[in-house]
């Protein structure tokens, strides 16, 4: 019914993480990007916003999903309340239920699947580095 709205909190949270990081990095980047290395790009760094930017896509693709899909359902209206469960407070407990079980399984499986790929994506980089090192 509302599983979506724990996951949607979650990408509300990190896409303000995500604006913060990029303004940071973007405030480090430019003195750097001022002096002689212009030409230099950060497409190649894995930065945090970069790495945000992925658990961002991911959570905010999700949302769109789910919502889509309880909408077609009638799960979801475009009237007040919104929610079809908030019509009762039978269906708000249900409601209240699934959010706290399937909502937050949902948003930490998502964020558990993108710690294991930038984990694994860090490890190749760190390779790569490496044999680049001994090569020169």
């Amino acid at each position: 019914m509302a599983c979506f709205v724990v996951p949607a909190a979650e990408a509300i949270v990190v896409t303000a993480v995500y604006l913060a990081a990029k303004k940071r990095e973007m405030k480090i980047e430019s003195p750097k990007l001022a002096d002689e290395n212009k030409f230099e790009s950060n497409e190649n760094k894995l930065t945090w916003s970069k790495r945000l930017g992925w658990l961002m896509g991911l959570l905010w693709g999700g949302v769109v999903l789910l919502a889509f899909e309880h909408f077609w359902h009638g799960e979801v209206v475009p009237f007040p309340p919104f929610l079809s469960a908030m019509a009762t407070p039978e269906d708000k407990a249900q409601m209240l239920h699934e959010m706290s079980t399937v909502g937050v399984g949902m948003a930490i499986s998502v964020t558990a699947a993108w710690g294991v790929f930038c984990a694994v994506l860090e490890a190749k980089v760190k390779k790569i580095k490496k044999s680049v090192r001994k090569e020169a």
